[in-house]
C-alpha cells in the first residue's frame, strides 16, 4: 500500500519512499524531564506513535529511537535564564540526575497509560 505525506518544503503530497526498501529509521525528540508532562507535551508522542503504527501496519521494519533531554534547556526560548534542570533540582532539593530519573519514569508511566509504545532505543 502506498503512503503519502504532505511535504512542507514542496507544499505537496508525496509518496513515501524509504531510503532502504522495507525499512524505516525514525528519530523523535524526547521530553525535557524537569517536571511532569502535560497533554500538550504528550501530543507529539501520540503523533509519533500513530505514525509508527501506520508504518508497521504497512509492513515496514521500524527502528524508532528517542532522546531524553535533561541539562541545557533554559527557562526562556531566547536562550536566557536558568537551566530548567538546575531550577527543578533546587526546587525539589535533589540532584539533577535524581530529577531526570524521576521525571523520565513519570513520562513513560504517562505514555503507558496512553498506550504509546516505547522506542526501541532511548538515549540520555
Amino acid at each position: 500500500m502506498k503512503i503519502n505525506f504532505y511535504n512542507t518544503l514542496t507544499r505537496k503530497k508525496e509518496e513515501f519512499i524509504p531510503i532502504n526498501e522495507g525499512k524505516v529509521c525514525m528519530y523523535s525528540c524526547g521530553p525535557t524531564v524537569y517536571y511532569y508532562p502535560h497533554i500538550g507535551n504528550l501530543r507529539a508522542y501520540l503523533f509519533m506513535d500513530n505514525l509508527r503504527r501506520v508504518l508497521k501496519y504497512n509492513g515496514y521494519e521500524l527502528k524508532h529511537v528517542m532522546n531524553i533531554t535533561d541539562v541545557g534547556h533554559l527557562v526562556s526560548d531566547g536562550d536566557e535564564g536558568e537551566d530548567k534542570m538546575m531550577k527543578a533540582a533546587k526546587r525539589e532539593h535533589k540532584s539533577v540526575m535524581e530529577i531526570a530519573q524521576f521525571y523520565t519514569n513519570a513520562f513513560f508511566a504517562d505514555c503507558q497509560k496512553l498506550n504509546i509504545k516505547r522506542p526501541i532505543q532511548i538515549y540520555f
